[in-house]
């Protein structure tokens, strides 16, 4: 079931925790997206009319209202700026028990393992919160970083899909990487603490 109040706290790591947008993240959440833009294009779908941040988050924040997805913020214990965004999408129940992850981290707080940190939360989270067997994230070959964020978190490459996702007026191919409840569940026994 989504989560259906806003910023409620859903796991805390050493460094960060995860919680659910709010109404009054609207500020921080545009600068971000503003001061982040040219790092983050390369890697986004573009929406089929031009938006403007402020409308993107109005968006984000509706839509985190359906049985189908969960949007997390990823946000610094310090001091609690918002570090980046991880949406748990086309959740699908029954015998499939699936979920499609895409993420974002600012530019001025990538690289710094933060982004590991809360992607391992969300993990947590999804495999012991909503139930979820299996975690699958998209990613362009040629996006290294992410590609060593889903690796550190576990997740192993799965298979590859042509032409899978619009990016910047062309089809882009990705590549597919999972993660499976009880590889997670294994992992984390043997996981040191941070």
């Amino acid at each position: 079931m989504a989560n259906r109040e806003s910023g409620i706290t859903l796991r805390e790591g050493a460094r960060v925790l995860i919680r659910s947008p709010r109404a009054a993240d609207r500020r921080e959440y545009c600068a971000i997206r503003r001061d982040s833009h040219d790092f983050l294009t390369p890697w986004e779908p573009v929406p089929a009319r031009p938006v403007t941040e402020e409308e993107r988050f109005d968006q984000l924040l509706h839509s985190n209202r359906s049985e189908d997805l969960e949007r997390v913020f990823v946000c610094a214990r310090d001091d609690g700026r918002i570090l980046g965004n991880i949406n748990i999408s086309n959740i699908v129940r029954g015998c499939f028990q699936s979920a499609v992850l895409g993420y974002w981290c600012r530019q001025d707080a990538a690289g710094q393992g933060f982004m590991t940190e809360g992607l391992r939360l969300v993990a947590e989270f999804a495999f012991e919160d909503l139930g979820l067997h299996r975690l699958e994230a998209n990613i362009q070959p040629s996006n290294a970083p992410s590609i060593g964020l889903v690796r550190r978190v576990g997740f192993q490459q799965e298979g590859y899909s042509p032409r899978y996702l619009k990016i910047a007026g062309e089809w882009r191919d990705h590549e597919r990487w999972t993660l499976l409840a009880e590889d997670w569940r294994t992992a984390a026994e043997t996981r040191p603490e941070p």
